[in-house]
């Protein structure tokens, strides 16, 4: 347990977490909407600092990250708790944790056990993944500050829903990210989430202000975001804000959690948001089901990452491909 970072005191011993835009007030003795993070004697706690519920040697692509290092093995940890509620979490029973149960399998690990282990494991990113790193911001910065001196990369796989200024904290850290899109509905974000979109748009611009490699993925839930309507704003918008080079992911919904009842997304609606991306962007990928994961140069259309169950082939040589078009991504 440690103290929190970014809080502030009210009366009556009450406490205002501002480390995401849900802003909780949270009494004494209680928890905020997280589940993780409580009010003790009028100080706020990070309930689950270096107590990880997870961790796991992954390949970099599994995140999804496909232009940041292929091929190369990602050390990915987190802890329990999220701050939004989406109705088909795939990773509820660490996300959303029964009230009072931090789930800790591994026992107190430090910021420096995890770096560790990281060289260890021969892993060169360390990705903060599975649960949503934000509630487990002070764990997550720690680590990435180490993780720097020691020359590894750091990722962060989001939901995005984090205020301005602890993300600016943890920018000079972060190398990577990856922020579910979850829609382009501020209606849908509230129904189905209990989070809002413009928050996670900030989020996602400052992210590439500042130079982190983004990677965006949507998946695409029947009746939530499939028309052709809102998909086409989500992709212009992503066209207009960050380039028609933006990576974006689009993932098949499977039913899960409190969602168990919808069915899987059809073929037909991935087939249409593709188009509908690649109308916009050049580099879309599908992801949750078989097909072409490589990634081809706008240019000349030749493949420049070739992904094998094995690993990845690069073909790109600082940062170019042959025929001399720039492909977006970090390639070393």
């Amino acid at each position: 347990m440690r103290e929190a970072s970014f809080w502030e005191p009210m009366s009556d011993g009450k406490v205002r977490c501002t480390l995401c835009p849900k802003r909780c007030v949270i009494p004494p003795g209680k928890k905020g909407y997280c589940g993780v993070r409580e009010n003790r004697e009028g100080a706020l706690y990070a309930l689950t600092y270096g107590k990880p519920c997870s961790m796991a040697v992954d390949p970099v692509e599994k995140k999804p990250l496909y232009h940041f290092l292929p091929s190369s093995k990602a050390f990915s940890i987190a802890t329990a708790g999220c701050n939004i509620r989406c109705e088909w979490c795939q990773n509820w029973e660490i996300s959303h944790p029964k009230e009072g149960f931090i789930i800790a399998p591994y026992g107190d690990i430090p910021p420096e056990e995890i770096i560790a282990a990281c060289k260890d494991a021969g892993c060169p990113v360390i990705a903060f993944t599975y649960t949503e790193p934000t509630v487990f911001y002070e764990y997550m910065l720690d680590i990435a500050k180490l993780a720097h001196k020691k020359g590894i990369r750091t990722a962060m796989v989001s939901n995005g829903y984090i205020e301005e200024r602890p993300l600016r904290a943890l920018l000079p850290y972060l190398d990577a990210a990856n922020i579910d899109l979850k829609s382009f509905s501020d209606y849908s974000y509230r129904r189905w989430t209990g989070a809002r979109l413009a928050p996670v748009l900030g989020t996602i611009e400052r992210l590439k202000e500042a130079g982190v490699h983004l990677e965006l993925t949507t998946l695409i839930v029947p009746g939530v975001n499939d028309t052709e309507e809102e998909l086409e704003m989500l992709y212009s918008w992503v066209e207009d804000s960050l380039g028609a080079d933006q990576v974006v992911h689009v993932s098949k919904f499977f039913p899960c959690y409190k969602a168990e009842d919808k069915p899987p997304t059809p073929m037909a609606s991935l087939e249409r948001a593709l188009r509908i991306a690649r109308d916009h962007l050049q580099y879309v990928y599908l992801g949750n089901v078989g097909g072409e994961r490589d990634t081809r140069c706008p240019a000349c259309g030749e493949v420049v990452v070739a992904r094998k169950a094995d690993g990845a082939e690069v073909r790109v040589k600082d940062g170019m491909c042959a025929c001399g078009q720039r492909i977006k991504g970090v390639w070393e």
